[in-house]
């Protein structure tokens, strides 16, 4: 089949947060929406839905859990019960609630700056302390985990790590020798893992998205997985998610800290879900091919036309972590001086921790016209 992903579609007259937080004259490029119409299928399944005109209360089928099932068996050779997935409406809620579910007030967590701002704030929001242990950065720019640094981050209180793979913003799909390397550090911690794994369908080059439960029977005890089709196949106002806890009193925790506060999803949401992971494989192989092409385009056009920015070639998502610390910008603030100078809207770097400043994330899920008028604003600002 053939997918237009070229199509550029006005999105400024919809109730769209990315077209419309800006003025008009401001080129989006910041949150994690792609600017793509999700794939026919999932428009049709709603279609259907919509016609058939009663939106009561909503229960899931098995076909539901059986299509979870087997897409976790094919793409990662992870075996879980149907028993072992919750449907939730949204990543952020449910990362919330399990660490409500796994803690008290006064304990610890860990996050790994910098990463994504949803993730800083949960600690705050469940009256945690955050620990945070900083990914390192070699020469040439690219992020590794320092397992030192980790290692002193995990106090007498810590209870909670809060993985982010692939990784918000910095762009690493973790490798199979650093996940087990995690989960040993969190094993013999007693620590419960709460992986947030929703760009896992959004990887490139071949390489592998390992979750980290699937390591062992260990590690999948004490792990609270997070999924979702929202980045996937841009369904993220529909608010869908799925958490994997295959350990029994692990989900029993989870289900008794979600009562009457997350409740369950919309039967939209539920429907679109389930065609998106059914039948939408042959847009996402399409998806893939163009948002790697971005991706490459997005990396040359820096590399050669913004001085003093550099970028490192993300292995996963659509986003782009551009380091903007030797281009000279007045205050050292690319988010604020693109915003003014360019007109493009861009994600603050420092909003995804301290060591987020001088830099900025850019979105590369849109049509390549629209990418390419976004550097070039920004190539005239620096100019």
């Amino acid at each position: 089949m053939a997918f237009d992903f070229d199509r550029v579609v006005d999105r400024r007259a919809t109730e769209s947060n990315k077209w419309g937080k800006y003025p008009p004259d401001v080129l989006p490029l910041w949150v994690a929406d792609m600017d793509f119409p999700s794939p026919e299928p999932v428009l049709r399944a709603l279609r259907e839905r919509v016609d058939h005109g009663f939106f009561g209360y909503g229960a899931e089928q098995p076909e539901f859990y059986e299509v979870i099932t087997d897409r976790l068996q094919k793409r990662y050779g992870w075996r879980v019960s149907p028993d072992a997935i919750l449907h939730l409406p949204g990543v952020i809620a449910s990362f919330n609630v399990a660490c409500r579910a796994v803690s008290v007030p006064g304990d610890g967590l860990i996050v790994q700056t910098p990463v994504y701002p949803p993730i800083l704030r949960a600690p705050d929001n469940c009256g945690l302390v955050r620990a945070e242990a900083e990914l390192a950065r070699d020469a040439d720019g690219r992020y590794a985990i320092d397992f030192d640094v980790f290692r002193s981050a995990i106090a007498e209180r810590s209870r909670i790590f809060l993985l982010c793979n692939p990784h918000n913003p910095v762009g690493r799909v973790w490798e199979r020798a650093e996940l087990s390397q995690l989960a040993e550090l969190c094993l013999a911690r007693d620590l419960v893992i709460i992986a947030d794994e929703i760009h896992c369908d959004l990887v490139y080059g071949g390489r592998p998205h390992v979750p980290i439960a699937s390591l062992g029977p260990e590690v999948e005890r004490r792990t609270i997985t997070l999924m979702a089709p929202s980045k996937t196949f841009n369904l993220p106002g529909l608010k869908s998610s799925i958490a994997i806890i295959p350990d029994a009193a692990l989900r029993a925790r989870f289900v008794a800290a979600q009562v009457d506060l997350v409740r369950s999803v919309n039967v939209l949401g539920y429907t679109a879900t389930l065609a998106a992971y059914r039948d939408g494989q042959p847009w996402l192989d399409e998806l893939l091919r163009y948002l790697e092409g971005n991706c490459d385009f997005t990396g040359d056009y820096v590399k050669r036309h913004l001085p003093g920015v550099s970028m490192v070639r993300p292995e996963g998502t659509y986003l782009a972590w551009l380091d903007c610390r030797a281009a000279q910008i007045p205050g050292g603030d690319p988010f604020a001086f693109f915003l003014e100078r360019a007109k493009v809207a861009l994600n603050d770097g420092a909003s995804f921790g301290r060591p987020g400043r001088g830099f900025a994330r850019l979105n590369f899920g849109c049509p390549r016209s629209l990418l390419a008028e976004g550097l070039e604003r920004m190539r005239t600002a620096l100019g």
